[in-house]
């Protein structure tokens, strides 16, 4: 059985740091909410319906983010005090056992434990209270994360029976533990990219300009979920049918919602969920709220 150790105590918090982290778990839980909120997402569970999951819902994914988002600010609370990285995995630990306990042993959210935590934790160190925006950062999230703890996150412990470990020995694919290592360059490359220009194309309409992200997130990463899903075949699928989208218009034409519903139904009929690029668009949309204007 793992034990999971206390919390180790806290020197005094200001209100100003206090607030700050509060803010930073908010900006966090709500970029959980809009990832869920936008459909279609090939696969992956909406507000509309369960997408290739028979285990979770909706609902469930709502209560999950709920119970991490006090995790997320004790997670900004440690950047902000310059702790390390056991110390940033020992919460990690905790609010996996919580998430676990309120989905009833379901795996909703652990890989945005482990990315959108650390991006907590690099805000926490980066950002400062603003009057008109909430929370601004001074420097960029994802390399804060490298510098400060890729070593230690490349040399941590890999889980034998996870589904990027299995993913990484089997197809070589790198997975979020890289990823963070160096920093999220999917979600400076890709995510923010994707997410901008989805915004160009359909206007004030956020649903679109995440289902934008989403595939060209798709398009661009081989996600561990769909290998352990459907291999190699199923990621080569996943990737053509999101590139096709993609060169088909995206969100900038008339049709969009047909095309993005109709890939949608494509990976429920072969039970492909990219549940890593899920992850990489809530952790897109955090990092787009806390460095807009950089």
């Amino acid at each position: 059985m793992t034990v999971i150790p206390a919390s180790l105590p806290r020197v005094q918090v200001s209100q100003t740091q206090s607030c700050l982290c509060d803010l930073i778990a908010e900006t966090a839980y709500r970029a959980l909410l809009a990832e869920l909120a936008a459909w279609p997402k090939p696969g992956l569970v909406s507000c509309v319906d369960n997408g290739s999951h028979d285990d979770m819902n909706a609902a469930m994914l709502r209560t999950s983010a709920e119970v991490l988002q006090p995790f997320f600010r004790e997670l900004a609370l440690a950047g902000s005090e310059n702790s390390s990285m056991g110390a940033l995995r020992e919460i990690g630990m905790r609010a996996e056992v919580a998430m676990l306990a309120a989905t009833g042993g379901v795996n909703t959210h652990r890989g945005t434990i482990f990315g959108l935590g650390l991006l907590c934790a690099a805000a926490g160190i980066s950002g400062e209270v603003s009057a008109r925006r909430g929370v601004v950062v001074h420097r960029k999230l994802g390399p804060i994360v490298a510098r400060k703890w890729g070593t230690d996150i490349r040399r941590g412990p890999i889980p034998l029976h996870s589904h990027g470990s299995a993913a990484l020995r089997r197809h070589g694919a790198g997975g979020a533990r890289l990823e963070a290592a160096e920093g999220f360059p999917n979600i400076y490359q890709v995510g923010l990219p994707a997410l901008r220009l989805g915004r160009a194309l359909a206007p004030a309409n956020e649903n679109a300009a995440s289902v934008q992200t989403c595939f060209a997130l798709i398009a661009a990463i081989r996600d561990t979920n769909i290998l352990h899903r459907g291999g190699a075949e199923g990621a080569l699928y996943a990737t053509s049918s999101a590139a096709t989208f993609l060169s088909n218009g995206g969100v900038g034409k008339p049709d969009w919602r047909v095309r993005a519903a109709a890939a949608h139904e494509g990976f429920i009929a072969r039970r492909l969920s990219p549940g890593g690029c899920a992850d990489l668009l809530a952790m897109t949309l955090f990092v787009d709220a806390l460095e807009a204007g950089m």
